[in-house]
């Protein structure tokens, strides 16, 4: 069974005037559209596109579709446009997340709450604009003292505690909770006159940054961070602890169903210091960028982006004039076009697709065939659910 899916496009601060507009073909809004969220996640489920007014979550309560053994998906599918910075942030492990739940439920809803649920929220997004701008978890060390170099003497104090990987959590600890408030000063005060043809992206972004949010520590810890950007087609992967923000850029998220997010800086927000290093993963390193794998489903032009997660799938369908793209799903899938013109058909079922609108697809659909030419992205659940 295929059931029409759409959402209206949250309007987060960070979000982008012009990105899901010109992938609608829509003119330029006047405030920011950030993400349009496909699934039915109860913060924001997908409108039934069948005339009841219903959304996904009931729709699916009411016609007694079992899609998990929770009952809920496992996975939420956005399009995300981001027209400045997010929050820099980590996400826990399963256990991390499961423990952390349990503690503050005990506490009577007194208090600010970490968890909101007891999952974790591995996820990747793929570019769709010609380029996406990102920074995910932290550099070398070695590689980082040399941009602190470039800084000069205002980055001295910092430097000297990057010593190894527990030297960069405390460093961590010592810009968010304020004791480095005199070097965080110190240092965007003296990025513009800082340079570096080894680091030219990562100052240049920093500055941009700092335009933004003049006083946040989070302009240093995002120098402390890898300076990722994505071509179009190009995947990033966060596991837990992986500190990470999206900078700029249209792309599409696939990500576990979970609202647990530690901020570490760039945002009005909460920031729990304490909670945050307890979760984030410290190991230095550089980070791999996703491509896509050929699927074998007995026609060309589909592909997976590799994840090393069992909560879900996330696979690119390309259809070109003439032909017939087939995709056999593993359990409930929810498809969403992202260029041209696609038609997706199930038995005598079909919906015509143009970029920003979705469909699900029921558990019990084996097939998924795709006509007209355009691209989609289908996302489906992993070995786990």
């Amino acid at each position: 069974m295929l059931v029409p899916l759409t959402n209206v496009p949250r309007d987060y601060a960070w979000g982008s005037r012009s990105l899901l507009a010109a992938l609608e073909g829509r003119p330029t809004t006047e405030g920011p559209e950030a993400e349009v969220w496909f699934g039915d996640h109860p913060s924001d489920p997908s409108d039934v596109g069948d005339g009841s007014g219903r959304t996904l979550d009931a729709w699916l309560a009411d016609e007694g579709v079992r899609v998990s053994e929770s009952g809920r998906l496992p996975y939420l599918l956005k399009l995300l446009a981001a027209g400045s910075p997010l929050s820099i942030q980590v996400h826990p492990t399963r256990d991390q997340a499961r423990e952390g739940h349990a503690r503050e439920a005990a506490l009577d809803g007194s208090g600010p709450r970490n968890y909101v649920d007891d999952n974790h929220k591995p996820e990747i997004v793929v570019a769709l604009s010609e380029s996406f701008e990102a920074l995910s978890g932290l550099r070398e060390l070695d590689a980082t003292r040399r941009l602190l170099d470039a800084i000069g003497g205002a980055a001295a104090p910092l430097k000297e505690r990057l010593t190894d990987a527990e030297g960069l959590r405390s460093a961590l600890g010592w810009l968010l909770g304020g004791e480095g408030a005199e070097t965080v000063r110190a240092i965007i005060g003296a990025l513009g006159d800082a340079r570096s043809t080894e680091f030219a992206a990562e100052l240049a972004n920093a500055r941009r940054i700092a335009a933004i949010y003049p006083d946040d520590a989070g302009v240093v810890v995002a120098l402390l961070m890898n300076y990722v950007s994505l071509q179009r087609g190009e995947g990033l992967f966060l596991g837990a602890g992986k500190l990470h923000a999206y900078v700029e850029g249209l792309g599409v998220e696939l990500m576990a169903a979970s609202d647990n997010v530690l901020r570490g800086g760039l945002t009005p927000k909460r920031i729990d210091v304490d909670e945050l290093l307890a979760v984030v993963d410290p190991s230095p390193g550089p980070v791999p960028v996703v491509l896509p794998v050929a699927v074998d489903h007995g026609s060309s032009g589909v592909e997976t982006f590799p994840v090393p997660v069992d909560d879900f799938r996330l696979l690119r369908v390309r259809v070109g004039e003439g032909g017939e793209t087939v995709l056999r799903p593993t359990g409930a899938a929810i498809v969403v076009a992202t260029a041209g013109a696609v038609t997706v058909g199930s038995g005598d079922d079909a919906v015509e697709l143009r970029p920003g609108k979705g469909v699900f697809a029921s558990p019990d659909t084996s097939e998924l065939r795709f006509t007209g030419i355009g691209e989609v992205f289908a996302a489906e659940p992993g070995r786990a659910s």
